[in-house]
Formats: C-alpha cells, structure tokens, sequence
C-alpha cells in the first residue's frame, strides 16, 4: 500500500476499509455494508445523489462545499467499484490507456 499522507494512499486506505466493511456484512455498525446489503440500485441511487450534489456546489457553493461533495461523490462510487469486483488498478489501468490520447479522440473511439 502506498503512503497514506499521499493521495494515491488515501484512496488505496479507503478502498481497503470499504473490502472490509463488504466482507464483514455488520449492516448493525457499518453504512457501507447497511448501504451494500441493500444492493446495486440503492448504491447507484446514492451515487446519482452525489453527482447533482456536485453539481449544484459548483453552481451556488463554496469551495469548501465542492471539497465535501466531491469527496462524498468519490466515496460512493468506490463503493459502487467494490460492488461490481472492480479495482482502483481497473481505473488507474483506464487512466493509462487515455495518456497521451486527445479527450475528443478516446471518446469517439468509444461509439466504433
């Protein structure tokens, strides 16, 4: 695992915590395994929650709002990853896939 103090291992740490919290299924003490128990729909709707939340802080709030809306919005979709069985090295995999590639470019590509 990387260095928790850098970004890469924050987000390395709380993936681990929301495997964990997957696999031990306390749905008592733990929202991550009360929020997985209730399956793949109840997380999306979490996610797209999240995601006008973003939005609505990038339109009337502070930066401090767009800090804690984001976070919230990163959170849960590591938790929709951990419930589909896919890996933060899934996303860093994408990532490097893109480098170097025009955004126009990758995203026509995805209609071929």
């Amino acid at each position: 695992m990387k260095d928790p103090m850098t970004p890469s291992g924050t987000f390395e740490k709380i993936f681990q915590i929301i495997l964990e919290r997957k696999q031990q299924g306390d749905t008592q003490n733990s929202y991550v395994a009360r929020l997985m128990d209730k399956g793949l729909d109840s997380i999306l709707k979490k996610v797209g929650e999240e995601s006008a939340e973003v939005i609505i802080a990038a339109k009337n709030g502070t930066t401090k709002d767009c800090i804690h809306e984001v976070t919230d919005l990163w959170f849960h979709s590591m938790v929709l990853m951990v419930q589909l069985g896919l890996s933060l090295e899934d996303i860093a995999q994408e990532f490097e896939k893109r480098f170097g590639r025009s955004g126009l470019e990758e995203k026509a590509s995805r209609g071929a």
